[in-house]
Formats: structure tokens, sequence, C-alpha cells
């Protein structure tokens, strides 16, 4: 007879844990199948908790009729249910898109009430091979506003970041909404000013519209913002904390991940472990969406825990005091090479996400400091 060939995928989900992210990577898994596809664990049920879920939030499915399809097959789906149930009272709505090239989350994050968002982390897609800069990625951000009539109000990044280069700019251009960052970004553009050698640089923060500090609030329709200074990756860090939801940006990973390297210029294993504590004080249900997902293991990516969660699996942070976690962030981090984007995206970053200014043969160019580091 014919020979054929298995193809195995592992994802590794517990059904009490179950994210959109994984979801979605079970859709991915089985729409990229070529032939039949068998999809099973243990019992079975989780792996029809996603297929189900995943109907369920494109619309073939309605949320009542979980239940009943699940004993149609005999199986007990009481846990689509209640995440179904747990998703429905949580707010704000949150649509993650995943960054492969710089392992980057952006966010859009939404009152569902008054249908009014806004984005944070956006990456300005760029290839240091041929120097080529695009928008792909920023322009998907819109398409999706677009598609779901949404009111942008604001352009958030949560620090200048060191492996991408901010969309900001660009997306102001293209929405006039405003732009904000952490009011510390005047620290980090005094130091990388230096670093650049560009006397002429503005380092007053005035290429955003709004710098936030420690406990500003501001508001996304009808819901309410605030900010949490977070300190220990960079100088500026901050957390937006929107509803039921905290935007840590470069603090805490998925727990499997650990937590972010503190050995950039201005960097604290210290000040990122009171900023983590800080997070971890909040309700232990809170949703923790973090700034990237480096896929240990190849596993699919995942963005999105809770302090609970953080507390109970993270390695870097369960049983650890600060002396602990400082020994243990400072070694891995002497291992670590520089984010190869890092001389590249801080220019861009340190001014609002714009691009040099065209020379007079219409060319930009990056300044690339040399022996800095």
């Amino acid at each position: 007879g014919r020979r054929r060939r298995a193809c195995l995928r592992f994802r590794a989900v517990k059904g009490a844990e179950i994210t959109e992210a994984d979801i979605r990577a079970f859709q991915a898994a089985m729409a990229g199948a070529k032939g039949p596809v068998l999809a099973h664990c243990k019992s079975g049920t989780r792996a029809l908790t996603l297929y189900v879920l995943g109907e369920v939030l494109d619309g073939r499915i309605g949320p009542a009729d979980v239940e009943a399809f699940g004993k149609s097959h005999g199986f007990d789906l009481a846990g689509a249910r209640r995440f179904l149930e747990k998703r429905a009272g949580q707010v704000p709505d949150v649509k993650a898109f995943f960054h492969p090239a710089t392992s980057s989350v952006q966010y859009v994050v939404t009152d569902p009430v008054t249908r009014r968002c806004v984005i944070i982390d956006p990456v300005l897609d760029f290839d240091e091979t041929s120097g080529a800069t695009g928008t792909t990625s920023a322009d998907a951000i819109l398409a999706h506003i677009a598609a779901e009539r949404l009111t942008l109000e604001w352009i958030l990044d949560t620090h200048p970041h060191a492996d991408h280069f901010s969309a900001a700019h660009y997306l102001k251009g293209r929405t006039d909404a405003p732009t904000a960052i952490g009011a510390h970004v005047i620290e980090v553009q005094a130091l990388w000013k230096d670093i650049y050698n560009w006397p002429a640089l503005q380092t007053d923060g005035s290429q955003w519209d709004r710098l936030f500090a420690d406990g500003d609030t501001f508001k996304i329709g009808a819901l309410d913002a605030r900010v949490m200074f977070s300190p220990g990756h960079t100088l500026a860090s901050i957390t937006y904390l929107i509803g039921d939801a905290a935007f840590v940006h470069d603090t805490v990973f998925t727990p499997d991940s650990g937590t972010a390297r503190t050995d950039f210029p201005g960097g604290s294993a210290s000040a990122l472990w009171h900023s983590i504590q800080a997070i971890l004080s909040l309700p232990e249900e809170t949703r923790l969406f973090s700034g990237h997902d480096y896929q240990p293991g190849g596993r699919h990516p995942r963005w999105e825990s809770t302090v609970a969660a953080q507390k109970r699996d993270n390695p870097h942070i369960a049983g650890k005091d600060e002396a602990a976690y400082i020994a243990l962030r400072q070694t891995r981090d002497r291992t670590l090479a520089k984010p190869k984007l890092m001389l590249h995206a801080l220019q861009v970053n340190i001014r609002g996400g714009r691009l040099p200014e065209p020379e007079e043969n219409g060319l930009r160019y990056l300044k690339i400091p040399l022996d800095a580091f």
C-alpha cells in the first residue's frame, strides 16, 4: 500500500490556563496540516476544548451550545464554558499582534462599550541586511481597527525599545492620534545622546505628545487607565494598568520564560525586582500582557499570564528574595549578547519612532557607534 507520513506537533496547554493564543495556535496547526488531522491529549478533552473555543471565537458555534456540542461527542466541556464566562467578564478587550522577526507583541486595547482603543508598542518593520523599512505590521493594526470600527485614542510605548523600531510616529501620521511614553525617557535620551554624539538631540521628551509620570491616569473611552513606573529593564519603563489587564512590557514574560534582562545602559536588576513586586501586588487574577515571547522549546507564541501564575510558576520569581533574584538575573545577563538591533533601534526610538531625515541624495542613514560596548 501507499506509505503515509505523519507530522507531530506538540502544544503544551493546561486546561485551566488556556489563552486565546493557545486557541489560535491550535487552529493554525490544524489549518496548516496536509491531509487528515488527529488532535488529541490524554483524555481528548483539551483538544476538543481548543477546537470548540476556536469555533465560538470565530462565530460558528454559539457560547450557549458548547456543552451540548461536547455531550454529542461524549465529552464534558464545562471547562470551555467557564473559559467563555470568564472571558465575557474581562475588560478591556485585548487583541495581540505577534511580530516574529523581533519576537515582539503589539496590542490593541479596547473599551468594549465605547469602542475606543489604544495601540501599545507598535513595531515598524526593519530588515538589517538590506536596510529596508516597512509598515506591514503597523498597517495590519490599522486594518484591524478599521474592520472593528474602533476609534483610536492613543498610541503608547512602554519604553524606548532596543530590539525593534517603534511605529508610533508612522501611526500618528496616519491617524493623528497622540503619542505617549514614560516621563523618564528624557534620562534615556540624555544617556544615548552622548553615545551617538548627537549634540543637537532634544532631550526634553518633546518628540511625544505626553510624558506619563508614575500614578498618572487617562481615559480609554469609559475605562480608567493608570501608569506604573516600572524601571529595571530600562530607566524609562512603565506599565499600563487598564481594567483587569496590565501591559507589563519587558518586566516578566510568560512564566516559562522568566524575566527581562537588565544589562542595558541604565538597567538595574534591583530596580526590576522592585518593579516586579509592584506588579505582583495587583489582584491575583490580573491579566499580564508581556512585550515579548521567545518561544522556549519552540512552542507557539504566548504573551498572556496572570499574577497568580507568575507567583506560582515563574522560576525567576517563585521562592526568590531580592538578593537571590539579583544574583540570578546578573548571572544570566552576563551570558547574553546585545540585541542585534540595539544600536539601530535606539536612535529611532529615543526620537519617538522618527527615522533619520533624508540627506541630499534622498536616502536616510543610521549612525552606528563602534566599540561603545
